[in-house]
């Protein structure tokens, strides 16, 4: 258990993959945070973690036959997982005290590190019934309800870990903007008692304040309007020196420190609440989610200055019998998980084994859910994202023509789908329809299937499961992606778009193969150009090498699980934030 007085780090995340039973994520972000807390764990990190307790989870996808989706509510028992805490704090929204309590969950590492995750509940009897309801659904509600959360998250999050004891945080880590709010927290509690926050306050904060943007893409920035945000969070005080700014104008001010404060003629006007913005500016420490994402969050936020801590995956993404064969090789590579190199001299045909048997488990589950018989000796091909326009979930199905010819002349070829759009994205639940619709035109030529509920579970089986992971962002939209970095710690190759972590993870025809170029950006033809470089891939490289030179396939395979496994994880990532974020 985490000492309370040791310099401790507080990790803020609207959503956290923490366990199969606990629908409290609805994708990357929440598997990367999972991720980040589990490293923790197994290093011995001071970390304690804040977020909402989600009571009625994302949603459960159910899909009718031609791919419509619609959404359940994802019930859960956190009462029989979680251990509720005595301690209780208020928040101020719309004028209202709202009671908040914690429920507890410990993150096991693999030495007996734990690290408490504080799941933030407001479903209390004296609470009103709306305010009851602001942490039951994770991305739920309108704009009211994500800013109420938002402030019950920061705010109370703050208020959370100091009613529980933890007093010598030495840095509040944002992922992501939605618990913002925190900073403004920071700063009453450094002006209690006085009418104004003084700048030597702000300074105090900008040095306590950690900030990781994982998107951009302008639409995942939280933004709210100003009357909105002053009905919700109320006056806040007022900056001294600062020409009467209030705090909340902080959220929209192009600032590159503390110092920047006293900018002149500046006035409050109706620019919304812009969270992100709000955290650039109280955080002296920014980061994007890999090298070239740091670039393009750089220039998304007018030239601030945006380091980059590519993103990793934790071991718990490999399945049994990978790490079974990494036991017996190298012995010590959960400890030290830069060993993985040494994947290099594990036999192609025991790996090859062993993903064999992963290939197995996942058609078992294809047949399992959709009664569909899929061949283990056909290639296999995965693709499971958010599904959402800049995914580009449809991409290979642009020709269908040249992809049935891909498969004549090759061999068997099958592709496997899942992923969920958000309730409110309809251009994200066509793209279902889409790929169902292909399905049915491909049947008997290109075996297609969409597994619906996409979850941890299922993305464990596929992404170890498959013969091939297959990502088509269309650049640069790409801030890292992590299921090609867990299909890597199980061998599997990638066939993926220049973008985010590929950028630095691929070597041609050695780790995987690349679409298109390095320079591609948004243009006109540029879904026709990079299906034709699928299409070209899979037919002149990757089917020959998959039927006619096994051996050849098991050592790309294995240079990827060697090269990107020993890099791409949680241990290198925590590491280098430790380093360069927590204790600098």
């Amino acid at each position: 258990m985490l000492s309370r007085d040791r310099r401790t780090i507080a990790y803020f995340s609207m959503e956290l993959m923490l366990s199969d039973e606990m629908p409290t994520y609805s994708g990357g972000l929440g598997a990367l945070a999972g991720d980040t807390l589990l490293a923790a764990a197994d290093l011995g990190v001071p970390v304690v973690a804040v977020s909402l307790l989600h009571r009625s989870g994302y949603f459960r996808q159910r899909l009718d036959e031609r791919g419509g989706q619609s959404e359940e509510t994802a019930e859960w028992r956190p009462e029989e997982l979680l251990e509720r805490q005595p301690e209780r704090v208020t928040v101020q929204i719309e004028g209202r005290a709202v009671a908040v309590s914690a429920l507890e969950y410990l993150v096991r590492g693999r030495a007996g590190g734990a690290v408490p995750v504080y799941l933030l509940d407001t479903d209390l009897p004296h609470n009103t019934a709306w305010d009851r309801t602001l942490t039951h659904e994770l991305y739920g509600g309108d704009a009211r309800y994500r800013l109420a959360q938002e402030a019950v998250l920061g705010i109370g999050g703050v208020r959370m870990l100091r009613a529980l004891g933890f007093d010598g945080i030495e840095r509040f880590h944002l992922n992501e903007g939605h618990s913002a709010l925190l900073a403004l927290e920071l700063l009453a509690e450094r002006s209690a008692g006085r009418e104004r926050v003084c700048l030597h306050d702000v300074e105090a904060v900008w040095r306590q304040c950690v900030f990781t943007t994982h998107t951009p893409v302008p639409a995942g920035h939280d933004r709210f309007p100003r009357e909105m945000a002053t009905e919700v969070l109320g006056h806040s005080k007022r900056l001294a020196g600062a020409n009467d700014l209030e705090i909340t104008d902080l959220g929209r001010l192009p600032l590159r420190g503390p110092g920047d404060l006293t900018i002149p003629g500046l006035s409050p006007g109706d620019a919304p609440l812009n969270m992100t913005q709000l955290a650039l500016n109280l955080s002296h420490y920014v980061n994007g989610v890999a090298k070239r994402h740091g670039e393009v969050a750089s220039a998304l936020f007018g030239g601030q200055a945006v380091d980059a801590i590519t993103n990793g995956v934790h071991w718990r993404w490999m399945s049994a019998p990978v790490q079974r064969l990494l036991d017996a090789y190298l012995p010590d590579w959960r400890r030290d998980n830069f060993s993985l190199r040494g994947a290099l001299n594990i036999p192609c045909d025991e790996l090859r084994e062993a993903h064999e048997e992963n290939k197995r488990a996942l058609l078992d589950e294809v047949r399992r859910r959709s009664g569909r018989e899929l061949p283990t000796s056909a290639f296999t091909v995965g693709f499971a994202r958010r599904m959402t326009p800049y995914k580009r979930p449809h991409l290979v199905f642009h020709d269908l023509a040249r992809l049935r010819l891909v498969a004549s002349r090759c061999g068997p070829l099958q592709l496997v789908f899942a992923g969920k759009a958000h309730p409110r994205d309809e251009a994200g639940k066509r793209l279902i329809a889409r790929v169902i619709e292909a399905k049915e035109l491909l049947r008997g030529e290109v075996e297609v299937v969409y597994l619906e509920e996409y979850d941890a579970r299922l993305a464990r089986l596929m992404t170890a499961g498959v013969d091939l992971w297959l990502n088509t962002p269309a650049p640069p939209n790409e801030a890292s992606g992590t299921s090609g970095m867990k299909a890597a710690l199980n061998g599997v190759p990638s066939l993926s778009v220049l973008d985010g972590w590929w950028l630095e993870g691929h070597i041609g025809g050695m780790t995987g193969w690349a679409i298109g170029s390095r320079s591609d950006t948004v243009e006109a033809d540029l879904d026709a150009r990079h299906a034709d470089s699928i299409y070209d891939r899979l037919e002149t490289e990757i089917l020959p090498l998959y039927y006619r030179e096994p051996d050849r396939y098991s050592d790309v395979m294995r240079h990827g699980l060697a090269v990107n496994g020993s890099f791409f994880n949680a241990q290198r990532m925590l590491q280098q934030y430790v380093l360069k974020a927590y204790f600098d």
